[in-house]
């Protein structure tokens, strides 16, 4: 372990929040200038060409997006541009705070960190990913296209599919750390996989009742569709954390 004065560790800080904050702006910069391809990403999930539907074999249909104020295309396209700056920027940030915090942790710490660092980066990532594939697009298209009469006509704006989207996927980021969590639970001696298997009924409970805030659909196929990853991270997670704790 090394030692430091308390100014030596917040210089330290601040040299690690200032090249984080630059590289996610460059980041944020380079994805502002793509604008078409970063919209033409964003936007996808909206109409029946979408990868998922296709695959599914759904009808085709599209969902018109307005603008009704008059700095809100500009300020979607800021906002857009810094969350996919961020996102792009966070293996290097969680890179630099990891860096920030080593020296003060022990070899076995300092391994253990590791480990933690990377698998709750992929995580995050891979549940952004779930979310864009399949229950962001599952939402849209029932939310989109759901009609209390055929007199009344959806008009959704571009700012509520944008809030959408960056909400969901922030969610089903941090769901998706489930399974890390519980290792490191399971490390602590907290839990156990024999109290997570005999809690394996009241756990797809609460996944139901997840899944359901997250897609508020009255299709069964849909609900089922959101809850399965969410019951495949709990799954995982009893595999992860030691069979019994440690007396």
């Amino acid at each position: 372990m090394e030692t430091g004065t308390f100014w030596d560790h917040l210089e330290v800080l601040r040299w690690v929040i200032v090249r984080s904050l630059v590289v996610t702006v460059l980041f944020a910069i380079v994805a502002f200038c793509l604008k078409d391809w970063l919209f033409a990403v964003v936007l996808a999930p909206r109409t029946g060409e979408f990868v998922t539907f296709r695959l599914m074999g759904v009808e085709p249909f599209s969902i018109h997006l307005m603008n009704i104020g008059l700095t809100e295309q500009f300020m979607t396209h800021l906002k857009v541009s810094l969350y996919a700056g961020l996102l792009c920027s966070a293996p290097y940030i969680v890179y630099e705070l990891f860096r920030f915090v080593s020296p003060g942790l022990y070899d076995q710490e300092r391994r253990a960190g590791r480990w933690v660092v990377v698998s709750a980066c992929g995580m995050f990532f891979l549940g952004t990913l779930v979310n864009y594939l399949m229950i962001f697009p599952l939402t849209v298209r029932f939310l989109g296209t759901y009609q209390v009469s055929a007199d009344v006509e959806n008009m959704l704006t571009l700012q509520s599919y944008i809030d959408t989207l960056l909400s969901m996927s922030l969610v089903m980021g941090v769901i998706f750390e489930l399974p890390v969590l519980c290792a490191i639970l399971g490390r602590m001696g907290f839990i156990n996989s024999q109290l997570m298997a005999s809690y394996r009924r009241h756990a797809v409970v609460a996944i139901l009742i997840v899944a359901a805030i997250i897609t508020p659909t009255t299709d069964v196929f849909t609900l089922c569709i959101v809850a399965f990853p969410i019951w495949l991270l709990y799954e995982l997670s009893i595999l992860l954390v030691p069979r019994k704790v440690k007396s």
